[in-house]
């Protein structure tokens, strides 16, 4: 079924651009995760902030209650005030499990319900779409925040000079079906 692929395939993509931040944060020392160019700019943690304050408020309740929630504070979410690491990691998760789990308990029905952002109606695979676009530009900015910083980086895909190889590899393989993500993500399973 079309609707049960879908799903599936959304969920995989947003568990690798996750685990694309979490392989950032990983490459970095504690205190680069909180550098801010300047006051326009925003931290790793900042975009952290962002990410989890905006999934836990989409997603909670998320087929019955408007997705930006009275009580969320968007513009703090802008403020580099998180104190460590943890915190940083804490909040992150929770946003991801708030998101996740609503994600995985979707049934292939629910797709053409209609749910509401700040009152404006979204098909719940619009809405899908909707983050599948904003959560991916964060973790860009991310990434990229983090490549800069970290000094010496370890690819997070196809690393220069690889490109040849590595389609010789794929090549060299029979066609197969598979999710574009599933070699990323085997080892998170």
């Amino acid at each position: 079924m079309l609707e049960a692929n879908y799903l599936e395939s959304v969920i995989k993509q947003f568990e690798y651009y996750k685990l694309l931040a979490e392989k950032t944060f990983d490459q970095l020392p504690e205190e680069k995760l909180f550098f801010q160019f300047n006051d326009d700019s925003n931290s790793i943690a900042t975009i952290v902030k962002h990410v989890a304050g905006n999934m836990i408020s989409r997603w909670t309740d998320f087929l019955t209650t408007d997705g930006e929630k009275e009580w969320r504070n968007r513009e703090s979410e802008f403020k580099n005030d998180i104190q460590d690491k943890a915190a940083m990691l804490q909040l992150w998760h929770q946003g991801w499990e708030v998101f996740l789990n609503t994600l995985k308990s979707l049934q292939p029905e629910d797709l053409e319900k209609t749910i509401y952002i700040r009152n404006q109606g979204h098909t719940v695979m619009e809405a899908i779409n909707r983050q599948l676009a904003h959560y991916p530009y964060h973790i860009g900015q991310i990434v990229y925040v983090g490549k800069m910083l970290a000094g010496a980086w370890k690819s997070l895909s196809i690393p220069r000079g690889g490109s040849q190889q590595f389609n010789a590899e794929k090549f060299s393989q029979p066609k197969h079906n598979a999710h574009f993500t599933d070699e990323f993500l085997k080892d998170k399973k």
